[in-house]
């Protein structure tokens, strides 16, 4: 038998390694930003063309690497890190595996520009598919400048799914985010196309939060910070009025490193018990320093799942802490006692102290018209009664021509059958009689489709009424979810917002689709883009869907309003115009039918 079990070849295996570590242009610059801040650097500037797949630059101060040390780099697990397994636990830099480089160098065309501090002529190397194809010394500063181009060329099948520029931008930005938010001391600039993004200097945590997400969350963050012997915890938390259901901004960070943690977010969620609504969520941005021995961080080559020894006391360390910033915000006055040289107020006693209710005294027999200078009759028209004869009479509905329609053919629509009048059920469903029994709509679900296709056809229209408010609104995004916003923006002018660029993720609202009145434009955009940021979608049509649905039910009518039979008749009517009269577009059923042979049973 001959043998079937063989080496694969360094540029297959690289190739495998890839597909784990690199994912997509965010992971790239992910991995050459975090080997940036390991060598020291000080400014940061990152530059990508359509979103990584063309081109992605990473230029650093560091220390730089020798002519040895660059050549070496890119060999699978050659790294200065660690040198022993026991180096695992006693972790201080952000990577250690020494898989990043040659992963990216097996998928993609690789230029690197590095000069060491002592050295005076750096070393300019050039890889293509893990082959080094040239190597020549050039003068450059100090430092890195890394280059990555044709991302994913030997791999078709990654790069054929990768998304969207604008989705792919948004995840490089958040990845970003990820980074600057741990190091406010460093100096970041981000680069796509040529536009600057972002342009982070350095300084303190809450500058560097309110630089990344928007001046008005530093006004609703509150300091979190305990020192144990298990851990610190430092950081901020939102304050319970920041609470929003979408597009909330949650960042756990461990020893400089981003984690997702759910059992850590449980511990903030149970803080806010019963200070939020449920389903809301505030903003928090937490930072532990843990031993390394304590944790453990090679579990995912991604290294964002991360273990700890002591998981259930940090747990209750974290619940702690937020309790006490939650009540260092929410603090009670306490009592004062230094009552000295303050003015007596006597204590009311019912039993002997009388109160008189004040009299009012007129005169029932004075007429300021009385007199001769002032005189003078009424006029009345006559024949007066008739123009109140209109008002007073009450149209009148007997049992027979309420559920008793008259025959109808067997092709009418069940909106000719229904009942004129309709009843109102718990501020939620709208009853009426029909031929086959009786039909109950859930109105705000009906609301919703009507509004849907309403919207729906308006983006095929391409035109729609705005609605002027008196005072502009100034919106806030986040520079990573202002990339989606810039993409909805055609869309949401489309449907009758009147919202402009101000740049650096600052939009301002000057009108609203007519027929908003009274919404809180600030509030209704926010959610139509946290909506339509989490549907994604890629095509025009998904994107329209995902805004004209979310715009629909925060326009619709709220639970529990009170509508006149007026107001029911038009519900019951426009829905009966839709396409669709059983579901609303995310498949909830609107209305139901009990027929009449199950009415006369449960009577019977």
């Amino acid at each position: 038998m001959s043998d079937v079990i063989q080496l694969l070849p360094d540029s297959v295996a690289n190739q495998i390694a890839a597909g784990e570590v690199i994912q997509r242009p965010a992971s790239v610059i992910k991995e050459l930003v975090e080997n940036a801040v390991d060598a020291g650097a000080k400014n940061i500037r990152v530059l990508v063309v359509d979103a990584g797949r063309t081109s992605i630059q990473v230029i650093d101060d560091g220390c730089g690497m020798s002519e040895t040390d660059a050549r070496l780099a890119f060999e699978r697990h050659a790294t200065s890190k660690i040198r022993q397994a026991d180096d695992l636990f006693a972790l201080h830099t952000m990577g250690f595996r020494g898989e990043a480089l040659p992963s990216i160098a097996a998928v993609a065309f690789v230029e690197l520009s590095t000069r060491t501090s002592s050295e005076d002529i750096g070393t300019h190397l050039t890889l293509q598919g893990s082959r080094v194809v040239g190597q020549e010394p050039t003068a450059c500063p100090v430092g890195c400048n890394f280059k990555v181009e044709n991302l994913f060329f030997n791999v078709p099948a990654r790069r054929k799914f990768l998304k969207t520029n604008a989705t792919e931008l948004n995840n490089i930005m958040t990845a970003f985010e990820r980074i600057v938010l741990v190091y406010p001391d460093i100096n970041f600039m981000l680069y796509s196309n040529g536009q600057e993004l972002m342009n982070l200097k350095a300084g303190s945590l809450r500058q560097r939060i309110a630089d990344v997400f928007g001046k008005k969350i530093s006004q609703e963050l509150l300091p979190v910070e305990v020192d144990t012997a298990i851990c610190r915890i430092t950081g901020f938390v939102g304050k319970p009025e920041s609470a929003r259901k979408k597009g909330v901004h949650d960042c756990f960070f461990v020893n400089g490193r981003y984690m997702r943690h759910p059992y850590f977010h449980k511990a903030i969620v149970n803080a806010f018990e019963r200070l939020v609504p449920e389903g809301m969520q505030v903003p928090y941005f937490i930072y532990f320093d843990v031993a390394p021995a304590d944790i453990d961080v090679n579990i995912h080559p991604t290294k964002t799942e991360i273990k700890f020894e002591n998981e259930q006391s940090i747990w209750q360390i974290l619940l702690a802490a937020v309790k006490d910033a939650i009540g260092k915000f929410c603090e009670v006055p306490s009592i004062d006692f230094d009552t000295e040289g303050r003015p007596e107020i006597p204590v009311f006693d019912p039993q002997h102290d009388a109160i008189e209710l004040p009299r009012v005294k007129y005169n029932p027999e004075y007429n300021p018209f009385a007199g001769d200078s002032h005189s003078s009759k009424p006029r009345v028209t006559p024949g007066w009664q008739h123009l109140y004869e209109a008002a007073t009479t009450v149209p009148s509905y007997s049992e027979e021509n309420i559920f008793d329609p008259a025959p109808v053919s067997e092709t009418s629509t069940i909106i000719s059958e229904k009942s004129p009048v309709h009843y109102q059920y718990k501020g939620r469903y709208i009853m009426t009689a029909v031929k086959s029994g009786l039909m109950i709509i859930d109105q705000q679900r009906a609301d919703i489709r009507i509004r849907y296709e309403r919207y729906m056809e308006l983006f095929k229209q391409k035109t729609a009424n705005t609605q002027r408010i008196l005072f502009p609104v100034v919106l806030e995004f986040p520079l990573s979810d202002s990339v989606m916003v810039d993409k909805f923006m055609p869309d949401l002018q489309r449907m009758g917002f009147d919202v402009s660029s101000l740049g650096g993720g600052s939009y301002v609202v000057n009108g609203i689709p007519a027929g908003l009145e009274g919404i809180d434009p600030e509030r209704l955009i926010r959610q139509v883009v946290d909506d339509a940021i989490e549907k994604g979608g890629s095509d025009a049509e998904s994107i329209h869907a995902a805004l004209a649905l979310s715009l629909a039910r925060h326009a619709a009518i709220p639970l529990g309003q009170v509508l006149s039979n007026e107001e029911m008749e038009q519900v019951v009517n426009g829905l009966f115009l839709c396409s669709n009269v059983n579901y609303t577009p995310d498949g909830k059923a609107i209305l139901g039918i009990l027929p009449h042979s199950d009415i006369e049973h449960l009577l019977g």
